[in-house]
């Protein structure tokens, strides 16, 4: 629950608990907090549990769908369109796109020369519209 809080946030925590508090109430709040999260976790590790025993070999099958989609949050676009469209290997991603200190091959795709850039337009001038790009 608290896993990306470090010792510099837990030091600042109880600082600022020191002023707030003071001295003589601090050590109860930490006390009482403390309390609170551990059977927080216990109901919650507690209703997992029941779930478990209750939909039996169910739960596995309600469970594979929402690990399927933690493991779609954790993908980056790239390994997305790498495991659903090419089914995983991105070799050809690699050597197209991460050497370009290699030279191509004469028998292989050229790069496209770069384009110029557009002349800037005068003072006063509106901007082009194009239609089709709104």
């Amino acid at each position: 629950m608290f896993a990306n809080v470090g010792w510099g946030e837990m030091l600042l925590l109880v600082v600022v608990g020191l002023v707030i508090l003071g001295p003589e109430r601090l050590p109860g709040a930490i006390r009482w907090t403390s309390n609170s999260l551990r059977q927080a976790r216990d109901y919650i590790s507690g209703a997992t549990s029941q779930l478990r025993e209750d939909l039996g070999p169910e739960f596995e099958d309600f469970r594979q769908p929402l690990s399927e989609l933690q493991k779609l949050r954790g993908m980056t676009p790239r390994a997305a369109l790498t495991k659903h469209l090419l089914d995983g290997d991105d070799s050809w991603i690699k050597e197209a796109f991460e050497t370009p200190d290699k030279p191509h091959s004469a028998g292989g795709p050229q790069p496209a020369p770069p384009k110029p850039a557009p002349e800037p337009l005068p003072p006063g001038t509106p901007a082009p519209f194009d239609a089709d790009a709104t």
